[in-house]
């Protein structure tokens, strides 16, 4: 009997996590974006291709800005398919090089005449070296964005009200910045154990976030505002270079556990289009909501320091 209780206990609070963590709150904005232009990086894939698909669906000019030129084609057309809008353009764009980064941004600024939302969403999960010699999660998940970000600004400006979305994660949470290893090997870190790896991850959400801070800070007095967001935990390919056997033993556990990619394209579409949220701008959301964050996430030296050592590395200092 005690037995059955407890199972029955076990089984309760799995349902109850799927069905109030997993699924979570949605964007309720009704916003329709005809004659707006959208950019989401890394929108070939995962909750950047959901959100994409969304926005299409909504009206907007989406650029999918992808690394791959052969997914991101395939991206192209699936989400002209399924969203009736022939406004969604494939740009290609490789975060982990500095010289993409300013290519694309000058070839969007030649070719297009408007931006009004810019969704940096790209990352990834993994150790190496970015074609400039950064630490790659470091160059591609922070870097990359920090100067598309940058190089379009102006733009930003120009067709206000205007938003820029970082998508960051609650593993900011454990993050760290090591400004001396920063300096002195233009990487977060140089380990690459299993938790060595998870730190660095951590270490350039929490860049994300500092950058969303600092950012917020500049562009006061602007009609741009910005922000970063925990999209919650998505069954997705952000892991696909982790060892196979991990994925193999978490794969069952993801797929009952994590969100799907249209639950986790929530937050950022409510970052993106939700109405009213402009006093908020630098902060951080979960789950459709604003939150606090511990004072590392906001520390005004940090922020600042992390901006001037991200423009020295970029060249744009």
């Amino acid at each position: 009997m005690c037995l059955l209780l407890v199972l029955g206990l076990a089984i309760g609070v799995v349902y109850f996590y799927r069905e109030i963590v997993v699924k979570g709150k949605r964007c309720t904005s009704k916003a329709k974006l005809h004659g707006k232009t959208v950019i989401v990086t890394g929108s070939n894939t995962g909750i950047g291709k959901t959100t994409a698909l969304d926005l299409a669906k909504r009206g907007a000019r989406v650029i999918l800005a992808c690394r791959s030129k052969q997914r991101g084609e395939a991206a192209l057309e699936e989400i002209k398919r399924n969203s009736g809008n022939n406004q969604v353009v494939f740009m290609q764009l490789d975060l982990g090089s500095l010289k993409s980064v300013r290519s694309f941004a000058e070839n969007f600024l030649k070719s297009e005449p408007r931006l009004d939302i810019l969704i940096n969403n790209a990352g990834v999960y993994l150790q190496g070296r970015t074609v400039d010699g950064l630490g790659l999660m470091f160059g591609v998940n922070h870097i990359g964005h920090f100067l598309l970000t940058n190089l379009l600004l102006e733009r930003l400006k120009k067709c206000g009200p205007s938003r820029v979305v970082n998508v960051s994660s609650m593993a900011h949470n454990f993050g760290k910045i090591d400004f001396d290893c920063l300096n002195t090997h233009k990487a977060l870190g140089l380990g690459t154990s299993f938790m060595e790896v998870l730190q660095y991850y951590s270490d350039s959400k929490l860049c994300n976030n500092l950058f969303t801070h600092e950012l917020a800070k500049r562009l006061k007095g602007t009609n741009v505002t910005c922000y970063s967001l925990h999209p919650g935990a998505i069954n997705s390919e952000l892991a696909r270079n982790a060892n196979s056997t991990l994925q193999l033993f978490l794969k069952p556990l993801t797929a009952y556990f994590f969100k799907n990619t249209e639950q986790g394209c929530q937050t950022t579409l409510h970052c993106a289009l939700q109405e009213g949220i402009e006093p908020l701008s630098g902060r951080y959301f979960s789950n459709c909501t604003v939150r606090e964050v511990y004072d590392k996430a906001k520390d005004d030296v940090a922020s600042k320091k992390l901006w001037e050592l991200s423009e020295r590395l970029c060249g744009l200092a």
